[in-house]
Order: structure tokens, then sequence, then C-alpha cells
């Protein structure tokens, strides 16, 4: 059986061959951790980690409002064409699916060996953009509703 420091060197070559540099970035994180026997803090990490990742995502989207490069004026033009209201649904259903992909990844946490595999594979072979498990795990839990109902 391999150890957690091989594959995570595994998940290093393969982020730097799939030009991933966020899983190659983890991965070197949680060696450098297991390396300097800090392991008592991935319990942490894992628990906490997916909620600090969402408030810096968070933050970062809001970055824009705080620093004034989205006004008043363009919030109200989104509401008065049709692509702005697209936008608005498309992020309403997102969100929605990745509140569903949190729920699917907290029942079944090894659902992410699936999504990390599947990830690499994306940006390696349909040269994709990963942008985080919530989706990934969202699209999932859709998929698995489908699977059911087809087979119920």
């Amino acid at each position: 059986m391999l150890n957690g420091e091989l594959i995570l060197v595994i998940l290093i070559v393969i982020g730097l061959l799939g030009r991933s540099p966020i899983i190659t970035t983890a991965a070197c994180i949680l060696l450098i951790i297991k390396l300097i026997q800090l392991e008592r803090f991935l319990p942490s990490l894992e628990r906490r980690g997916l909620e600090f990742g969402l408030l810096l995502l968070t933050i970062s989207v809001l970055v824009p409002f705080a620093s004034e490069k989205i006004t008043w004026k363009d919030i109200t033009m989104v509401l008065q064409s049709k692509v702005g209201y697209l936008a608005l649904l498309g992020g309403a259903i997102a969100t929605y699916m990745n509140s569903k992909g949190l729920e699917s990844l907290k029942m079944d946490p090894q659902m992410i060996v699936g999504l990390v595999i599947g990830s690499i594979f994306g940006i390696i072979f349909l040269k994709g953009i990963p942008v985080g498990p919530l989706m990934a795990a969202g699209i999932t839990a859709v998929f698995i509703k489908i699977f059911d109902f087809i087979l119920k």
C-alpha cells in the first residue's frame, strides 16, 4: 500500500504535468506538514479547511464591491438585461449545487478521491480549469440523483 508521502509526491508530479498550481501547492503544503511532523493539525485542516477556503473565496468575490469597481450603476444594469437575469439564475443554481456538493462530501468523504482524479483528468485531457471540489461534488450529487431515479 502506498503511504501518504508517496501519494502526495505523485499528486505534486501530476499537478505539475497537468499545470495545476492549486493541486501542486496543496500537495506540497501537506507534504511539508507531514515531513515536519505536524500531522496533529491535519484533522483541524480537514474539518475547517473547507470553511476557511470558502471564506477566502467569498472575500475575493466581494473585493470589487469594497474597492468600488462594481457600482450601483453596474448592479442596476444587471437587473435590466437578459444576460444579467441569466447570470443571476446561473449564480443561484451554482451556489445551490455547491451546497449539495458540500452535503455530499460531508456524507461521503471518500468521494473526494474520485473528484480529485476526475479533476486531474479534466485538467490534463480536457484542458479544463479546476474550480474546486464543491462544484464537482454538486454535479456528482446531481448525477447520483439521476442515476438513482433511472434505476428505480
